[in-house]
């Protein structure tokens, strides 16, 4: 049982939060939830030991071993991915390297009486309890069992990691945590950058093989299946419910009701109070009355309602043309780098108003289909645009297109038309920009804030066939669900790379299934498409 016991963070004189308790225990599995900027991940690296708060302590048992995977990784590049991944034993390597050293001097020296040899004999002793006390277990098939689990093939095994993306470096921190067997994991987005295989790989690792687990999450179906508790902290102070995140919803909304009717009767109190007050002042008779009722108000301690959310906000895509019947068809296409195939004789028509996922594996070629369809790469077969097609695209690096000398509000001015440009604030504002933020310049913005807002950008632009790559990496759940039901209400065509699933059900009628070099046409929704896909999966386990 690990405890947070009275946590208080302040910076700059302003206070983060404060009077921060509860018990996480043994097989708790806790979404940590709040708006963005509440202190999640600060309370996130406090537990984890990188932080240090204002006030408070953490306490845990002495062999309690705490595994932290942070949102952004500084790893660095000098060895395989098998040997950055074995490093999780390190410890067992060291004792074992240390016993090695030492027995070496055992069968060398020969002052058998000398108080230095028996001390040798002692360390050995007690280095040898610890070791053979260990669990036998066979490391490098741990490890490898990890990394393939975690989307690596054994062919990347020798490669350096220097070879690989950030996503990708991240699954091998990943993987080093979870040979571990930690007491406790953290997880700060863990999901960001992996594929959905990889996803519910995970998931099915946390909930039947790990112990404790604190996950921060946008991705409401990996909190949901997951989680069984969830902490919220919020304007400062935390809400411990034990439920998922679904059934915590419900919850918020019926403490929120029950905060705004009692908040609602003591303004009532406090206006008659000031009513009575104002009117016998100056009565000698009714000064006792007048002195006690001025007492009360001066105590009284008012009640405060939590942040309300503003994702009622109903944000539709400008009308455009009709395109053609096919405004995407593709045919025997095929892209090679060097030696290496991604996908070969791709054939695939995409019908005006279709909604369709690109699925699979990172690698797979997903994104660089994207590309050949937009243009931006040479390729082998035929691409063709159909008439009328007007495509609205969101890169995963649509963040650096923007003009950096302008500011937020410039930026979505330029391109709203119509109705839409008297709700731009509060379109801002559902995601995440508010107040000063809107006169930011562009330049200024961290890259999860230039990704949100080239998403309101993409949003505010007229197009009949919208293509969007891993669109929901930095969103928060609110933006999300903005996003999600203007692309529910889209009446053009809609092509989808992303990991969320969430974010696809209900969207995606039809999915690409992009593996072993080819693209395969799934006539199903993402739901039954992986449904069917763990079976398979789990068949081919059994044949191996």
């Amino acid at each position: 049982m690990i405890s947070v016991n009275d946590l208080a963070v302040e910076f700059s004189g302003k206070v983060l939060f404060q009077n921060i308790s509860f018990v996480i225990n043994e097989n708790d599995k806790i979404a940590l939830m709040g708006k963005n900027g509440a202190g999640k991940s600060t309370i996130m690296k406090i537990i984890a030991g990188v932080n240090k708060p204002t006030k408070g302590t953490i306490s845990a048992p002495k062999d309690a071993v705490i595994a932290y995977l942070p949102q952004h990784l500084l790893t660095k590049d000098d060895c395989s991915v098998f040997d950055e991944a074995s490093k999780a034993f390190q410890h067992v390597f060291d004792i074992k390297h240390q016993m090695d050293a030492l027995n070496e001097q055992l069968a060398t020296r020969t002052d058998y009486e000398s108080d230095e040899y028996m001390k040798l004999i002692e360390k050995t002793s007690e280095l040898g309890e610890i070791f053979y006390s260990m669990e036998e277990v066979n490391y490098d098939a741990e490890v490898e069992k990890a990394l393939l689990g975690l989307g690596f093939t054994r062919e990347d095994f020798t490669r350096p990691t220097s070879e690989f993306s950030g996503g990708w470096r991240m699954r091998i921190e990943l993987a080093k945590i979870l040979l571990k067997k930690p007491d406790l994991i953290l997880l700060d987005e863990p999901t960001n950058h992996i594929d959905i295989e990889s996803v519910v790989w995970l998931e099915d690792f946390l909930v039947n093989k790990a112990k404790a687990v604190i996950v921060i999450s946008h991705d409401k179906a990996f909190i949901d299946n997951i989680t069984n508790r969830t902490v919220e902290l919020t304007m400062g102070r935390i809400y411990d419910y034990k439920a998922n995140y679904s059934h915590y919803l419900t919850l918020r909304e019926e403490r929120r009701a029950h905060q705004m009717k009692a908040f609602k009767e003591q303004q009532k109190t406090i206006s008659d109070s000031k009513a009575f007050i104002e009117r016998f002042k100056g009565t000698y008779s009714k000064a006792n009355q007048v002195n006690s009722v001025e007492r009360m108000l001066e105590k009284l301690e008012i009640i405060e309602v939590d942040e309300i959310d503003n994702s009622a906000l109903k944000l539709r895509f400008p009308p455009t043309l009709r395109s053609g019947d096919y405004p995407v068809t593709i045919e025997h296409l095929t892209k090679k780098y060097g030696d290496h195939t991604v996908f070969q004789d791709a054939c695939l028509a995409i019908k005006r108003g279709e909604k369709v996922s690109f699925v699979g594996r990172n690698g797979e070629g997903k994104s660089t289909m994207i590309k050949a369809i937009m243009g931006q790469i040479e390729f082998e077969g035929k691409c063709a645009i159909g008439h009328n097609a007007k495509i609205g695209y969101f890169a995963q690096d649509a963040a650096a297109a923007l003009d950096p000398e302008i500011t937020v509000f410039q930026t979505v001015d330029e391109v709203a038309e119509g109705e839409v440009r008297t709700q731009l604030k509060n379109i801002l504002g559902c995601f995440m920009f508010s107040g000063d933020d809107i006169d930011k310049k562009v330049g200024v913005l961290s890259g999860g804030e230039r990704t949100r807002l080239a998403m309101i950008k993409l949003l505010l632009e007229p197009a009949n066939v919208l293509i969007l790559d891993e669109p929901t990496n930095h969103l928060d759940i609110k933006s999300k669900d903005v996003l999600k039901e203007a692309l529910l209400n889209f009446d053009g065509t809609l092509i989808l790379v992303s990991h969320d699933r969430d974010f696809l059900k209900g969207l995606s009628e039809k999915v690409f299934e992009f593996k072993n070099k080819r693209v395969i046409e799934h006539f199903e929704t993402i739901d039954e498409f992986l449904v069917r896909n763990k079976v398979e999966s789990l068949r081919q386990a059994e044949l191996v």
